[in-house]
């Protein structure tokens, strides 16, 4: 072969080569295009202002049967993450039915698209928010023959009573480990049991069986409030649970890994003191117990949200925008205000502008917490599609 020859076949070799390099992958992504819808960009990487960026971090409620102006209006504007209702909210399944198709509609206009974030507590027996299931308490569920298969029944029968009304997130179940009868928890029949065997199984099952009804389930109060009093309630005034390292974690905190492992899409932290953990700092506060603790010990890597922040517990910790910043800066996704303004809402989104606008807050870590929560929203029921 001829020195020119050899340099054409080098030369058009090369080139097929490179060729192939450069439309391969585009053919195989025409290819496969059709058989891949588009998933929508996380909240965190569209183009939101600080202010919505914020909103996507805080949990609204109001007071009465209808929502007001200012609130549809933070939700049309992109700046809500979703509503809590209340008692006071529901009159019955029609009306709340209603309230949420109004909600839904303020949603559809908002730059950010995924479905709003609209929970309840309905864990059963005496705390239950709408009309209806589950009718057992945690309690005799615990204590029933077979406290599995009871747990689960109760997860499907409040899953689907929530996405009825157009609910998707529940506040529920409680994996406190109660200690004494008729303490904090057990008063109420709130805890399955008092061995957290017991409590780890029915947890996980209600989780599983009610999260396969798409309403996400919201396991509570990490890293457990089973050893508080009847009359330690952190709504109330701060708590100190004096309860050792290893008893936090072979009783209180047993529960979870469960809960974890059966894939629980959100993880309430309770606004209570643990010194073996962390003795300057409530939970929902504490880099440790958040970080260190729930997501590096025990692995959890959905969405994290606070009791609320009005909480009597966090009397010593500055305003409601303060506390939202701190919670936020430990950890914290979502910032529940459950005091029913709308304006407590808002102070709490300024207080996250202004504390990323200064760098108290990281924007990387802030924008993780959207992305977390945004992939949270897309993974619910919406009940936009009932309409």
């Amino acid at each position: 072969m001829s020195t020119n020859v050899m340099q054409r076949w080098v030369h058009w070799l090369a080139s097929a080569v490179t060729a192939l390099l450069v439309f391969a992958p585009a053919a195989a992504t025409t290819a496969a295009a059709p058989q891949r819808p588009a998933t929508p960009k996380p909240a965190a990487t569209q183009s939101l202002t600080t202010q919505q960026l914020a909103g996507q971090r805080v949990i609204y409620s109001y007071t009465g049967l209808t929502p007001p102006t200012d609130l549809l209006q933070r939700i049309e504007a992109g700046e809500a993450a979703g509503v809590i209702f209340f008692g006071d909210n529901i009159s019955n399944l029609t009306q709340i039915s209603s309230v949420i198709q109004t909600l839904d509609a303020a949603n559809a206009q908002s730059p950010v698209k995924e479905p709003l974030l609209l929970m309840t507590d309905q864990e059963g027996g005496e705390v239950r928010r709408l009309p209806g299931g589950p009718d057992q308490s945690e309690k005799q569920i615990g204590e029933s023959s077979d406290p599995s298969t009871a747990a689960a029944a109760a997860g499907t029968d409040a899953g689907q009573l929530l996405a009825s009304v157009g609910m998707n997130v529940n506040l529920a179940p409680v994996l406190d480990v109660f200690r004494t009868a008729g303490d904090f928890d057990d008063q109420y029949q709130r805890s399955y049991s008092s061995d957290p065997n017991v409590a780890a199984s029915a947890g996980s099952a209600f989780v599983t069986a009610q999260q396969q009804t798409g309403v996400a389930a919201t396991v509570k109060h990490f890293p457990g409030l089973g050893a508080a009093t009847a009359s330690e309630d952190t709504d109330a005034e701060p708590v100190t649970l004096n309860v050792s390292l290893s008893d936090l974690r072979s009783i209180d905190e047993l529960p979870y890994p469960a809960a974890i492992a059966a894939g629980v899409k959100l993880v309430m932290v309770s606004w209570a003191v643990y010194p073996a953990l962390d003795p300057n700092y409530p939970a929902g506060l504490s880099s440790i117990v958040v970080q260190q603790e729930l997501r590096g010990r025990l692995g959890f890597q959905g969405v994290t949200v606070t009791d609320a922040l009005e909480a009597g517990a966090l009397e010593n910790f500055g305003t409601e925008a303060q506390r939202g910043v701190a919670a936020a800066g430990a950890g914290m996704d979502l910032l529940l205000c459950a005091s029913g303004q709308t304006s407590q809402g808002d102070d709490v989104a300024n207080g996250l502008v202004t504390a990323l606008g200064n760098g108290q807050l990281n924007s990387a870590n802030f924008n993780a917490a959207v992305a977390r929560i945004s992939a949270l929203r897309e993974s619910v029921y919406s009940g936009a599609d009932r309409h």
